[in-house]
């Protein structure tokens, strides 16, 4: 309503006098129909300046909340380029470790304790990991996942529910509880049917889901 509003007093009517100077039952029906009218107006105008006030005031912690998580997302997601560029550096140590023949380090003391550095230089690397929120997927024998597992290639497997993770070419890696790369697997084909893997999040990529699917 406007703040301009005329004063109460002029919307009542003119309270006429019997001959002994009395307001009659008539006037001071209509005085009380006036207040209550103007009454009833005023209450409407506390409401909806209240439901306003809600609304500011749900919009600000809405938007405070908003805030408040994508501080929290920026500090717990922040190294995440820098991660995935960094794995690839661990990738290389463990193909190393890997590519050593057994009987060369027993043959070779030097060999052996070369070997014993790189192996220390990889636990550390993922101690470094682990502290700043990064863990190895390990899926082996649990059902395919989408969501943090890209199948290279299908083996027939009698023996497990067909889906079921049988090798890792890859190993994948989460940073908080999201997937930072996901781990590149060997999926089980022609055993009984296995656990319906979740769907694939919406406008997400397809290029995890097994060969054939």
């Amino acid at each position: 309503m406007s703040d301009d509003k005329q004063p109460i007093e002029d919307s009542l009517p003119p309270a006429s006098e019997t001959e002994n100077g009395e307001v009659t039952v008539e006037q001071l029906k209509a005085m009380i129909a006036a207040l209550q009218s103007d009454l009833e107006n005023k209450a409407t105008e506390v409401t909806a300046k209240h439901d306003l006030y809600l609304r500011a005031v749900a919009e600000t912690e809405n938007v405070r909340r908003r805030l408040d998580k994508e501080r929290q997302d920026t500090a717990k997601y922040a190294i995440t380029k820098f991660a995935k560029e960094i794995l690839s550096v661990g990738d290389n140590i463990q193909r190393a470790i890997a590519a050593v023949p057994k009987e060369a380090v027993e043959a070779d003391p030097a060999l052996k304790t070369l070997l014993d550095g790189v192996i220390l230089t990889e636990r550390d690397y993922r101690g470094v990991l682990e502290r700043n929120g990064i863990e190895a997927i390990d899926p082996v024998s649990k059902p395919f996942d989408p969501h943090q597992h890209q199948a290279v290639m299908e083996q027939e497997d009698a023996t497990v529910p067909a889906g079921t993770v049988l090798q890792v070419f890859q190993v994948g890696y989460l940073i908080e509880d999201r997937c930072l790369r996901p781990a590149m697997v060997v999926v089980s084909k022609g055993g009984p049917k296995g656990q319906k893997p979740e769907e694939a999040p919406r406008g997400g990529s397809s290029e995890n889901e097994p060969p054939g699917a």
